[in-house]
């Protein structure tokens, strides 16, 4: 099959270099944004709150679950946390591999009858991936471009007040990580070869008393999660690492200049290999690469925050003092609240139900023990890697609102430039990890897409390799052309996620109360 994806590439090659041709991709751009317009604006519309600021529907839902989730289940956000630092630890493994435990797992609706039983039996924790894997596999799809230019842009429009609301607003998604990632392992199906199907899509069908709407509602999250798979999760991720790799290898001069077919053909080639193993191979890539991807940034950051140090104590004044009395573009503390919330939670994903897709397949029989793992997602991704960018931005004195213009691909320069003046040669270590986080990204994401994919389609292997060669397809046109419209849709169809899974997070909380019980009670049978 690996031979098979490798020669569908290669003759795909030639169409691709072709589609380079002068004006067809913007054409074909001009007319799929003619087309899609009205679901872009849609979901990205803008309410306006006064007459500079104005603040996009989605972040509502969002930011109000995260806080009813926060309430409701008591701060879990705040009380689990150590608790879920030990699970990842394997403090309470013991918890999960009692040799006498059988589970029952129902056959799917969705499965075909002659290749599954009714009732299956497993043996032990069920699951294909340990909680450090699955952890690592969903932060992959989230830390990445955004939290390199995605903040740079927030606290040039917001200031650095921004990066304050930002912190909350990661605290905040905490607590919605918990809640749909929880519901990803309780209702996820499990076939007789231990390969797990998870996600909103299960646990709407499944856990929903209305069945009609639960099948809508999945079904409309299967379609989005596709769309954003391909856009935001693929074509955005490999074109943004191909224009920094461009520009560090001399720009217009770059011996790369009009190649990008060719950079996004080898990317293409390396995802396909991954892939093909599935989430097993995904999650042994990304417990490598994600540690180490977050270690090398947070140690930069670091290096260049206490090679200002003097300034540190500035830099968090101006922080607090701008979440409240800002200046600058935006205007007014609605307008930098709206800035930091709209940067965590357009980086943490939180609320949108991608993650538990990821979480679904892991080795466990509580399904609140990975609820308690994916809270540290936000963390790690706003609490800790967002903010690192901010300090290092506002100590080297790159908040200023004439940036508040610049694409992502700008932004990440600017991020780079801050880096340099603490570090010289940091620009092509930033290189090398905007690559390895795009990489990342796009086999995460690949996972999310292939789950809506079977949900809708069916889960033979034809349609398994057909979901994937089309996934590293796009992974060239992404590299090779400018679809911002393309683009702009998909990342739509991201958001669009949350509307389907938010109704469900908020009708199934009481069942992620129960199990949040259960296994609180197991840990505290253990240490008694």
């Amino acid at each position: 099959m690996k031979k098979k994806l490798l020669s569908l590439l290669l003759f795909a090659t030639p169409i691709l270099t072709f589609a380079q041709e002068k004006g067809l991709d913007q054409q074909i751009d001009e007319a799929f944004g003619d087309a899609t317009g009205w679901f872009v604006d849609i979901v990205f519309y803008q309410i306006p709150f006064t007459d500079t600021i104005s603040i996009y529907w989605v972040l509502f839902p969002l930011i109000l679950g995260a806080l009813y989730f926060t309430f409701y289940f008591n701060f879990i956000n705040f009380k689990g946390f150590f608790t879920s630092i030990n699970i990842v630890r394997g403090k309470y493994d013991d918890l999960e591999g009692r040799k006498d435990h059988k589970v029952e797992i129902q056959k799917s609706e969705f499965t075909d009858e002659e290749d599954n039983p009714d009732t299956i039996r497993v043996e032990g924790h069920e699951g294909e991936v340990s909680h450090f894997q699955a952890l690592t596999a969903a932060l992959s799809a989230t830390v990445g471009l955004g939290n390199i230019a995605g903040v740079a842009i927030a606290v040039s429009i917001g200031g650095a007040g921004a990066t304050f609301w930002m912190i909350v607003a990661g605290f905040l998604g905490m607590a919605s990580k918990f809640v749909e990632c929880t519901l990803g392992v309780k209702y996820r199906d499990i076939e007789a070869d231990g390969t797990v199907y998870g996600g909103p899509m299960y646990y709407l069908t499944k856990g929903l008393k209305n069945k009609t709407l639960g099948k809508i509602l999945a079904a409309l999250f299967a379609i989005f999660v596709i769309g954003g798979s391909f856009g935001g999760g693929n074509m955005f991720q490999v074109n943004q690492a191909f224009q920094l790799v461009e520009n560090i290898t001399g720009g217009e001069q770059s011996f790369l200049n009009g190649y990008g077919w060719a950079f996004g053909l080898v990317m293409a080639v390396l995802v396909g290999i991954v892939i093909i193993g599935g989430i097993k191979k995904i999650a042994k890539v990304t417990d490598k690469i994600v540690p180490f991807m977050v270690a090398i940034y947070v140690a930069a950051s670091l290096y260049v925050i206490f090679y200002n140090y003097d300034m540190i104590g500035d830099a968090f004044g101006q922080i607090f003092s701008g979440a409240f009395s800002p200046e600058g573009i935006a205007g007014g503390a609605v307008g930098v609240l709206v800035q930091g919330f709209r940067r965590a939670a357009f980086s943490n994903e939180a609320g949108i139900g991608s993650a538990s897709i990821a979480h679904s397949a892991v080795k466990t029989k509580y399904a609140a023990s990975e609820g308690m793992v994916a809270l540290l997602e936000p963390f790690i991704d706003t609490v800790v890697v967002c903010t690192m960018t901010a300090l290092v931005l506002i100590i080297t004195g790159n908040v200023a609102a004439e940036n508040a213009s610049l694409n992502d691909a700008q932004a990440i320069l600017l991020t780079s430039g801050a880096f340099e003046s603490a570090i010289s040669w940091f620009p092509y270590v930033l290189t090398v990890a905007v690559v390895l986080f795009a990489f990342s990204s796009m086999i995460s994401w690949s996972y999310y897409g292939f789950q809506g994919w079977v949900y809708l389609f069916g889960r033979s292997k034809k349609m398994e390799y057909t979901y994937k060669v089309i996934f590293c397809i796009f992974v060239v046109i992404g590299a090779a052309a400018s679809l911002g419209s393309v683009i702009g849709f998909s990342d739509a169809m991201v958001f669009a996620m949350m509307v389907p899974n938010m109704i469900g997070l908020v009708i199934l909380a009481p069942k992620v109360k129960g199990e949040l019980a259960k296994y609180m009670n197991a840990i505290k049978s253990r240490e008694a």
